[in-house]
């Protein structure tokens, strides 16, 4: 299959970015035009190492490019979740150099030169961290959201609660102030929360049979998805560990995969007590044309096939 869905997939390995990653690179749909990293899971100066990183276990040199990004949210200092995700990101995988350098430019500079290049309603943007890359973008230059097909964002939380506190999910919560910007601007945005991430929790047998694929990138897999148990466990949310950034790629590639509802979501940026907690309003005004839109439903056993097969591809 030729790939026909040209993506930029800004993140910040990240246990569960990284097999939201090597899913993408599997993937023969996917024309991955760049790889845009940014602070969250980790420190930035490691999101960056570990986007090259993975890029090579995956099997590719210099494609796609992989461009560092903002290392500080918007407004505030950055929080890491390396309590999720281990100290390098990776959770157990051992980091190494990687033998090709970053690109040149910042990971902002590289989606606006790559949407405005590109012609308008062709990119997808697909978040997987922090929304910082994506607000400095805008900044840099509005009319990106314009030119945007969508963005497809894992991001915010409704009916599950949050996973950093009561209320707010981490990428949101790192730095609403981004959020805010992205969602205020004329772009539509899907928004994957913990609603739909928390139906997609790893069953031990699919570990095991992505392990026994046996490749490089497969037994990666198998790796951050036996940390996500760990870490599920550990932290008291269960025996199977939810992988969340995954479904961004799942959606991009089978969004028959996932029930999206329209509606207007907001982002607290003000309290202290609710910070990055995000309001989904489904009841728009008559006649309004929705540009948000909320995952309420995923099916964990497609978005799991959907892994195993491209890996399985690719071997």
């Amino acid at each position: 299959m030729n790939a026909s869905i040209p993506v930029i997939i800004d993140c910040d390995p990240g246990v569960d970015d990284a097999v939201a990653l090597f899913l993408a690179f599997a993937a023969p749909e996917l024309d991955i035009l760049a790889v845009t990293t940014v602070g969250g899971n980790v420190p930035a100066d490691r999101t960056a190492r570990n986007g090259r990183l993975l890029r090579q276990i995956a099997g590719l040199t210099d494609q796609p490019p992989v461009y560092a990004g903002a290392a500080q949210p918007l407004e505030r200092s950055l929080d890491i979740a390396d309590h999720f995700h281990g100290p390098e990101g990776l959770g157990t995988l051992e980091p190494f150099e990687p033998s090709v350098p970053l690109a040149a430019g910042s990971s902002a500079e590289a989606i606006v030169d790559l949407v405005m290049e590109a012609a308008p309603g062709t990119i997808t943007l697909a978040v997987t961290g922090p929304m910082t890359n994506v607000a400095l973008a805008l900044r840099r230059e509005p009319q990106v959201a314009e030119r945007l097909k969508r963005i497809v964002a894992m991001g915010g939380s409704r009916s599950e609660g949050g996973n950093i506190t009561a209320s707010a999910e981490y990428n949101i919560w790192a730095d609403p102030e981004a959020a805010h910007e992205v969602l205020s601007a004329p772009v539509e945005v899907v928004m994957l929360g913990l609603d739909v991430t928390h139906q997609v929790r790893t069953p031990d047998a699919v570990i095991d049979t992505i392990r026994a694929i046996g490749t490089p990138a497969a037994e990666a897999t198998a790796a951050m998805l036996d940390y996500g148990q760990y870490t599920a466990r550990k932290w008291r949310e269960g025996q199977e560990g939810p992988m969340h950034d995954p479904c961004v790629i799942a959606y991009i590639l089978r969004p028959n995969l996932f029930d999206v509802r329209p509606c207007d979501i907001q982002v607290e940026t003000i309290s202290t007590l609710t910070r990055g907690h995000t309001q989904v309003e489904f009841r728009l005004a008559e006649g309004a044309t929705p540009r948000h839109f909320w995952g309420v439903k995923a099916d964990r056993d497609g978005v799991f096939d959907l892994i195993v097969s491209a890996l399985r591809a690719q071997a």
